[in-house]
């Protein structure tokens, strides 16, 4: 699941992107409402996270713009106003839910599941799948040739992404920041390991193997027997 974050308090941010990230979810982190609004309008995300006072555009200028271009992406409004009239506004500039702070952790995530589950009958892809490898984003489950497979969070995570960009090659830089939300090279074989682990549950025991290393390039999700 792909979700975009607005939020222009840094210890905040941090906090939830990281407790999304351990849950599996793919982060796009901004901290100010133009680089929102740019990010929201141009890119497909599955959920966003807004917070309501931001540098250069507040949040519910974003929501009121996406909503103008169409764009029905549920949106979850994090805000320091709680009163009943500022609740209110909110939902009315076309936010889905309202979180006021402070909050729990396990709350914002419960709200975000709750929309996640709203909007999934109107989404398209609830399923991915290659040949006979299949992962189900709302139960959190993938199988292969019908047997359940257990993967990790980081694992699930890095599969997704695979999935969601099957028949491309995907750099060691794209997962870097994508999946583990590195902005730089830790100088670590992060990659290699988790690979190598994701490999040898989704390809060791199936026929054909689906994840190949490409040399000096990265890595690809494919089926070599398809046409």
């Amino acid at each position: 699941m792909n979700i975009l974050l607005v939020e222009d308090d840094t210890t905040t941010a941090s906090f939830i992107q990281k407790g999304l990230n351990e849950q599996g979810y793919i982060v796009d982190h901004v901290a100010n409402g133009e680089d929102g609004l740019h990010l929201g309008l141009n890119n497909p995300y599955d959920a966003m996270i807004i917070d309501r006072m931001l540098p250069e555009m507040d949040g519910l200028s974003i929501i009121r713009m996406l909503r103008k271009q169409n764009i029905t992406t549920p949106v979850l409004i994090l805000s320091a106003l709680g009163e009943v009239d500022n609740r209110v506004e909110g939902l009315k500039a076309g936010g889905d839910d309202y979180l006021v702070k402070p909050y729990a952790f396990s709350e914002l995530h419960a709200r975000l599941q709750a929309l996640l589950r709203r909007v999934q009958p109107a989404q398209e892809q609830t399923v991915l799948k290659l040949a006979d490898l299949e992962m189900d984003l709302m139960k959190r489950q993938v199988k292969r040739a019908g047997t359940l497979i257990n993967l990790q969070p980081r694992e699930f995570t890095l599969l997704e992404y695979l999935l969601r960009n099957t028949g491309q090659v995907v750099t060691r830089t794209m997962l870097l920041e994508k999946v583990w939300d590195y902005h730089f090279d830790p100088q670590t074989n992060v990659i290699d390991v988790h690979i190598s682990r994701l490999r040898g549950k989704v390809d060791r025991d199936f026929d054909p193997p689906l994840l190949h290393t490409i040399r000096g390039a990265g890595y690809i999700l494919h089926d070599p027997t398809a046409t």
